[in-house]
């Protein structure tokens, strides 16, 4: 079948099974062939191909709420709904997004990209139904790896106490973007050996109905024993237990008994969860193969031999210098650890993790008790770092404010993916940390210029002993510059200048300051001179060097990778508002009030004016504000 023509999921209703098979079959095909040319989240799709079909018999969306959680593995919903045409362009600027996106199709009913929230959603949507008085079916889809998030857990408690009907199905493949790590995980490692509950409680049920009834006494015996037999053929009746209807473990790639288990669940009173086993990269060698998450999010790929399709790197990424880095530093300081929210691989930790293997701690989706094991560790003089995105920080600002920061403890925060992502888009975007990061008291924020700077800044905060410490570093590649073999401490609050200039003064730290010394070249052309400074500390801040450039009265244009509002250029603005200087030429670059989607990092650089180009033409509308400025001025005083 062209899965690429599928214009809606209601053919599905009237397919055969034996025919789903065969579309199915026609998805796999489908996804391998598109995603080795586009790159994207392949191996987790490939495992929901049957359960998302089987969804979509069962179900009637738009009317019926299907809500994935995380969305990376709702590719195949979005070919059924109408989208397979479109997958040329899936991640790509102004293209099909990788997550679930209302505004695509009227079939996404729950936007996200982060984990564990949609049992919590799934909620709300079934409390509005029911105080409406409307009828449809919630049904949220959730992995086990999320079902780890605290958020999710808080959901359960509260699905389990209000008791609406609602369907949650867990989606167990045993991976997140890793393998999945934790008691719950290990819980529900005996459930899928425990598959003999649910028929023999069905076979009690049947054979206590045939039983005449006379009094309640044998009931109420027959209900302790049907109580009984849960512990005894059940190492793990967590869900039942919270008052929720446990179905399975179901087989995820048999559409009979997926269909069977939806329809049952349908109509059940009160929340049900099923809990379906699913091969993680089914139908594609290379992806079932993979026990390290490398099929989880890919780029583009050779179909036949798997291997990957990558630019040549000039340099290693920022990632991994950080994990070497810490490497190198661990064999001489025994207090170093590193705590990872599930991201040990995308983080490229794992190098620590084999050298170092009881001293680095994945402690699954759970970006809140992170943060606040670390800040328990830094109590015993250890010297924790808190590696997570900047996206996922966001998930623990709770801790960094009250358990972190308040306490003033020493956690360096590892700060992955800050700035602008790419292709994964506005829900990954790490554009929001320095605004909600710098108005934290007790915390030091800086970013390097290259690898060897992020190094030695690495080196500066495993050192630092007056409280936490955050170090911004972007997705991708370095520069290419040498790393010195021995990092080198970097004075607290010390910016560095790069290129003397006296016509103007630009400010920024990270990548853009390549584009700042590119837009320094080009208006050297034009006579020119601008000052390029590396403003590596984002807080503090150098109030020397500031003072410098108040005296040499010199318009300043400060340019960040991300948002003004709060941002570093905000900071800059009010150290001249506290000085009284309210006459200095400043100007700021950065990300308005959006969320920015997806796209390449260039493209979006490019549609958001963080260009050479842009930098030049404010750098001169500075130098001719100044000039008119001080004309008046003559006039004035002559």
């Amino acid at each position: 079948m062209d899965v690429s023509s599928i214009k809606n999921p209601k053919f599905l209703k009237k397919m055969p099974i034996d025919k789903m098979d065969d579309l199915a079959s026609d998805i796999r095909s489908f996804l391998i062939n598109k995603l080795s040319k586009t790159g994207g989240h392949l191996a987790p799709n490939l495992g929901v191909v049957e359960l998302t079909l089987a969804l979509h018999k069962v179900f009637n969306s738009p009317k019926d709420k299907l809500i994935w959680d995380v969305g990376h593995q709702s590719y195949v919903h979005k070919i059924l709904t109408g989208r397979g045409d479109q997958f040329d362009t899936l991640r790509q600027y102004k293209g099909l997004c990788g997550f679930p996106k209302r505004s695509e199709s009227e079939h996404d009913v729950w936007e996200t990209g982060h984990s564990s929230t949609s049992l919590s959603a799934a909620l709300g949507m079934s409390v509005a139904r029911d105080l409406k008085h409307e009828n449809f079916d919630v049904v949220a889809i959730i992995g086990d790896g999320a079902l780890t998030g605290g958020m999710a857990l808080e959901a359960l408690n509260d699905i389990g106490h209000q008791k609406r009907n609602m369907i949650i199905v867990l989606n167990d493949n045993e991976m997140s973007i890793a393998p999945n790590v934790g008691a719950l995980h290990n819980m529900l490692n005996r459930i899928r050996s425990g598959n003999k509950y649910n028929r023999a409680k069905e076979d009690l049920e049947y054979l206590m109905k045939k039983i005449p009834a006379f009094g309640g006494k044998l009931a109420s015996v027959a209900e302790r024993v049907k109580d009984r037999l849960k512990y005894l053929l059940v190492s793990g009746v967590f869900f039942e237990e919270l008052g929720i209807t446990y179905l399975g473990p179901v087989d995820g790639h048999n559409l009979h008994d997926l269909i069977h288990n939806l329809n049952y669940a349908k109509k059940r009173k009160g929340p049900v969860l099923i809990h379906v086993l699913t091969q993680k990269g089914k139908g594609y060698k290379p992806a079932e193969m993979d026990e390290v998450g490398t099929w989880h999010g890919t780029g583009p790929y050779k179909i036949e031999s798997g291997a990957f399709i990558k630019p040549v790197a000039v340099a290693p990424a920022y990632s991994q210098v950080v994990n070497d880095t810490l490497q190198d530093l661990a064999r001489n300081d025994d207090r170093i650890v590193v705590i990872s929210p599930a991201m040990v691989v995308g983080s490229k930790l794992e190098g620590f993790g084999r050298e170092f293997p009881d001293r680095l701690f994945d402690v699954g989706i759970a970006e809140q008790h992170a943060a606040t094991f670390a800040a328990g560790l830094a109590t015993q003089k250890m010297k924790p770092v808190l590696s997570i995105y900047s996206t996922f920080m966001q998930r623990a600002y709770d801790q960094l404010v009250h358990d972190i920061c308040r306490q003033n403890l020493n956690v360096v925060i590892a700060v992955d993916r800050a700035g602008l992502v790419g292709a994964d888009g506005e829900t990954h975007q790490g554009i929001f940390d320095i605004g909600f990061l710098r108005s934290l008291p007790n915390l030091t924020i800086m970013m390097g210029k290259d690898e060897n700077e992020l190094r030695n800044m690495i080196h500066t905060a495993i050192q630092y002993d007056e409280g936490p410490i955050a170090i911004r570093y972007p997705r991708g590649n370095g520069i290419g510059v040498e790393r010195a073999k021995q990092p080198e401490l970097i004075p607290i609050g010390k910016w560095e200048v790069l290129r003397e200039g006296h016509d103007a003064a630009l400010l920024s730290f990270g990548p853009m300051l390549q584009i700042a010394l590119e837009a320094a070249k080009q208006l050297e052309n034009d006579n020119i001179k601008l000052q390029v400074i590396n403003a590596r500390f984002i807080k503090p801040l150098d109030h020397q060097m500031l003072s410098e450039l108040v005296d040499r009265g010199i318009p300043i244009l400060t340019v960040e990778e991300g948002l003004l509002a709060g941002g570093f250029g905000s900071s800059i603005m009010e150290f001249f508002h506290d000085h009284d200087d309210h006459e200095h030429i400043i100007e700021r670059m950065g990300i308005d009030d959006c969320f920015v989607e997806h796209g390449s990092v260039n493209e979006l650089l490019n549609e958001l004016g963080l260009t050479s180009k842009q930098i030049c033409a404010h750098v001169r509308k500075m130098i001719k504000e100044r000039n008119e400025k001080d004309g008046i001025r003559k006039v004035f005083t002559s």
